[in-house]
């Protein structure tokens, strides 16, 4: 057997960087993140522990189930985790370009939100102000971002094309529209050119096509990938959906209860799923063109994220569970150069 095709136990904060170039550093590294809210006087313990990096110009996709800390680690990113009941907790990184973004002021999160840093949030419509013209809110998106000195004119000519980069059509009219007069996907892609407008390095998509149709749904995920390419961004897409992510993603990040259960590249962790949890989600995918069948859906739901755990999260779901994933939570093994997973069958 070659030494790449045995599983070795390394420390966490060397095995989920292992595939970090060397020469350059990773365009995003987040280390241990933890986010805890208190609510009713008890801790939910929303992201507990999650590591990973993202490099220049590379996609990356977050899944797992509802209430699995998704997108309060992309909250937690942005800094826009609600206060006073949330908290990044001490040990936390979160380094951006170098810099450690929990310990940048109120004042520079905002100046790099928009700017380096963009986010699409999942609903268009509660996002959009409804009283206020598409290109109203796009021109302060402008201004915000670096446009202040620009004339009326210029602002407005910027949001046109960036309307028209995001493929609507007549972006003239829609300019002066409200967000009522457009359909879904329309609006969603009124939101990546709102997004856009600071020419951010990273892009943050969180459920991106989750109120959209099938076709819709497949439009805005084609124009994220052209828009990566084209403008050479990172992108970190968060969904539920795993064939949503594996339309644009190349590596994957899979979640359950705030932690990390598998990382790995996209085409290993469809074909080879390594944790259980991951093979529960890629058995409940469709199968076949035009029907539906096969489905095997994993018995149970998610835990609640309260007060102090033991064992593996997964384990009361889990049909390969033993006696010690109920008492200690198995760390990340390596299973080869490319991909990780939290589960002790890995250590066997």
């Amino acid at each position: 057997m070659r030494w790449r095709d045995r599983v070795f136990l390394v420390p966490l904060d060397v095995a989920l960087f292992m595939t970090a170039p060397k020469a350059d550093l990773p365009l995003l590294e987040v280390r241990n993140l933890r986010t805890w809210f208190t609510s009713e006087g008890r801790v939910v313990r929303a992201v507990d522990g999650v590591s990973f990096h993202l490099d220049p110009g590379e996609a990356l996709g977050i899944v797992g189930e509802s209430g699995c800390g998704k997108t309060v680690t992309s909250l937690s990113i942005m800094g826009l985790v609600p206060q006073p009941a949330g908290r990044i907790m001490p040990g936390s990184s979160i380094r951006f370009r170098g810099a450690e973004l929990t310990e940048l002021s109120t004042r520079r999160l905002r100046r790099l939100r928009g700017t380096e840093i963009a986010m699409i949030f999942q609903e268009p419509m509660t996002s959009l102000n409804p009283v206020y013209t598409v290109g109203s809110q796009l021109l302060e998106a402008v201004r915000r971002s670096g446009g202040v000195g620009q004339s009326r004119r210029q602002a407005t000519r910027k949001g046109v094309e960036l309307l028209q980069e995001v493929g609507i059509g007549d972006p003239e009219r829609r300019f002066h529209q409200f967000p009522h007069q457009l359909s879904g996907g329309l609006r969603q892609r009124v939101m990546i050119a709102m997004a856009l407008a600071g020419e951010p390095s990273l892009l943050i998509a969180d459920e991106p096509t989750s109120a959209l149709d099938v076709t819709v749904q497949a439009q805005i995920l084609e124009l994220l990938h052209d828009l990566r390419r084209s403008r050479g961004m990172s992108l970190l897409l968060i969904s539920h959906d795993l064939e949503v992510v594996g339309e644009v993603c190349d590596r994957v990040v899979v979640l359950y209860a705030g932690e990390a259960m598998e990382v790995g590249s996209l085409p290993q962790v469809f074909r080879q799923p390594a944790h259980p949890y991951t093979r529960g989600l890629v058995g409940a995918l469709p199968r076949g063109r035009g029907r539906l069948g096969g489905l095997e859906p994993i018995p149970g739901s998610v835990p609640k994220p309260i007060g102090p755990r033991s064992g593996c999260p997964f384990a009361p779901r889990c049909p390969d569970a033993e006696d010690r994933c109920w008492v200690q939570l198995p760390p990340l093994f390596t299973v080869n150069d490319e991909r990780w997973s939290r589960c002790w069958l890995e250590a066997e």
